[in-house]
């Protein structure tokens, strides 16, 4: 501990980004993260290739975090790391890491949820660049949609380590088929952020694709997938040129198809518990189409609406590493037996 400050290594490793932080209370010293490019070439990211360049990649991240923290090794009061959901092989990279170097400096290590995580990044110390005041953090009960490409769900958040799913996705989630999308458009992976882009010049009436309505707050996304393919197939045989030339139309209508299945379902949720303060998560939290959705219509129904700050939106270690602080506070720590869960109970 050093003045009388929790200091917390937080590691992630879930995927294909290796990133290391270092958390002071709840202020974020450096939150460093290494990408791998390898998979673009694939369309996808490939386990065993990722996992070996979270080998490459741990130790000299680690050093970097702490090296721009202006923190050493012996100041680090615990090592917070990802245990689970994600790639197992990715996962065993951070938490083998994480064991080794909690015996070599004979500190505690907390295993993160790497969901919980996602959401309590709005729970970083962040300063407004516009006004220099500390950023209002949501008030419990919130509801929290968390988006990636591997999860959807609508989160009830009670308290900091408080947490229970009202709904989440049958099949496929919300990036995923974001992501599939992009490569039956052609577009380069990862291809979420450029449908985004092209969202941004076109015309979101323009076309229109099936919409799933699941019981309660769940979600579904396969049916859309299959009717955007299928729409695609149909028109592309009747114009080789289509893609190209509607491009921008079709990103806007297959965003607005996802946003609507989401939002149909945040907004039940919050009119049924009667719930006001209302966030956002996970890496599609990043869209800037469900960035203004969100602030559109919490405006509409008097939402107080909380935005994560992009660094936060996408893997990183900050949000493991703020997870960990307040796993820290309550004692909740991991032994030598603890091992990579590439499938993790809420």
């Amino acid at each position: 501990m050093l003045d009388n400050q929790t200091i917390i290594l937080g590691i992630e490793s879930s995927c294909d980004d290796t990133s290391a932080a270092i958390l002071k209370n709840s202020t974020i010293l450096s939150n460093v993260i290494a990408g791998q490019k390898v998979h673009e070439l694939y369309g996808g990211v490939v386990p065993e290739l990722a996992s070996r360049a979270h080998q490459q990649n741990i130790v000299p991240v680690v050093d970097a975090a702490l090296k721009k923290a202006g923190i050493s090794l012996k100041n680090i009061d615990a090592i917070a790391f990802t245990c689970g959901p994600g790639l197992l092989g990715s996962l065993l990279v951070g938490t083998s890491f994480a064991k080794g170097l909690s015996l070599g400096l004979d500190i505690p290590m907390i295993e993160v949820n790497h969901m919980y995580g996602h959401i309590l990044a709005h729970f970083i110390d962040e300063t407004s660049t516009e006004t220099g005041i500390l950023k209002e953090k949501p008030s419990f009960p919130f509801i929290c949609l968390t988006v990636s490409g591997g999860h959807t769900q609508l989160v009830l958040v009670k308290g900091y380590l408080e947490m229970e799913i009202i709904g989440s996705t049958i099949d496929d989630a919300a990036g995923e088929a974001f992501d599939k999308t992009a490569k039956i458009l052609g577009l380069p992976y990862p291809g979420g952020p450029l449908i985004d882009k092209y969202a941004q010049e076109g015309d979101s009436m323009k076309f229109e694709f099936s919409k799933s309505r699941m019981p309660a707050y769940d979600f579904s996304f396969s049916g859309l997938k299959t009717s955007i393919l299928y729409f695609i197939q149909k028109e592309v045989k009747k114009n080789p040129d289509f893609i190209k030339e509607e491009l921008v139309n079709i990103c806007a209508s297959v965003q607005k198809a996802i946003l609507d299945s989401l939002f149909f379902k945040l907004e039940m949720a919050a009119k049924d518990l009667n719930i006001k303060h209302i966030a956002i998560a996970g890496g599609v939290s990043a869209n800037s189409g469900l960035r203004a959705r969100l602030q559109e219509t919490g405006e509409k129904l008097g939402w107080k609406t909380y935005i994560p700050k992009f660094e936060y939106c996408t893997d990183n270690a900050a949000m493991i590493a703020i997870a960990g602080n307040f796993m820290y506070q309550k004692g909740i720590f991991a032994d030598q037996s603890v091992s990579a869960k590439a499938r993790m109970v809420f």
